[in-house]
This record gives structure tokens, C-alpha cells and sequence, in this order.
């Protein structure tokens, strides 16, 4: 199995369109082979911030894949291609890790 943790920040007071164009995306990538989990996550309301908060520009994508290949492949659907496109102007930055079970 293949874990993805992606910090994905969006320019400043664009989160909420940038989290509106992934829920319209989500479902063609659950529907992806291997895909296991897709889903974005914020901080937790109700904790102080901290550190370690992300902020309010940034949103975290919580991802399982049954295989690399999947994954792999999942990078270059065309689906994932037109949401790239569509939501360039919305991204500041994105740091994608890659993980595997020990």
C-alpha cells in the first residue's frame, strides 16, 4: 500500500474555491483503480493553533493507493490533468509526500 499526505496552500482567501473545484474531482478519483481513500482534511476546529497548524490557506489530501503503479497513474489521468489546469491560478504551493508501511 501507498500513502500520500499533500499540502496543498492556496493563495490567500482562495481555499474555499480551491476545496469546491477538489469535492467536484473527488469522485473520478475514488473511481480510480487502487484508489482506496481521497480526501481533503483542515485543522481541526476547537484547537489552538499551534506550529504545526496549517493556517487557513491550506488544506491537507489524505490519499491511499493499493500500488505505486496506481498512484503512478492516478499523477497522469486525464481527469487529474484538467483539475491542474483548472485550479493553477487558485495554488500557492504543493508538497507531496510519497509514504509506504514499515
Amino acid at each position: 500500500m501507498i500513502h500520500v499526505v499533500a499540502v496543498i496552500t492556496a493563495k490567500p482567501g482562495r481555499r474555499a474555491a480551491l476545496l469546491a473545484a477538489f469535492a467536484e474531482n473527488r469522485a473520478a478519483v475514488l473511481a480510480e483503480k487502487g484508489c482506496i481513500e481521497y480526501g481533503a482534511t483542515i485543522d481541526a476546529q476547537g484547537i489552538p493553533p499551534s506550529k504545526a497548524s496549517f493556517g487557513a490557506d491550506t488544506f491537507v489530501v489524505i490519499e491511499k493507493w493499493e500500488t505505486l503503479a496506481d498512484l503512478q497513474a492516478h499523477a497522469v489521468a486525464p481527469h487529474m490533468k484538467a483539475h491542474g489546469e483548472k485550479t493553477k491560478a487558485l495554488v500557492e504551493s504543493k508538497l507531496i509526500h510519497v509514504l509506504e508501511p514499515v
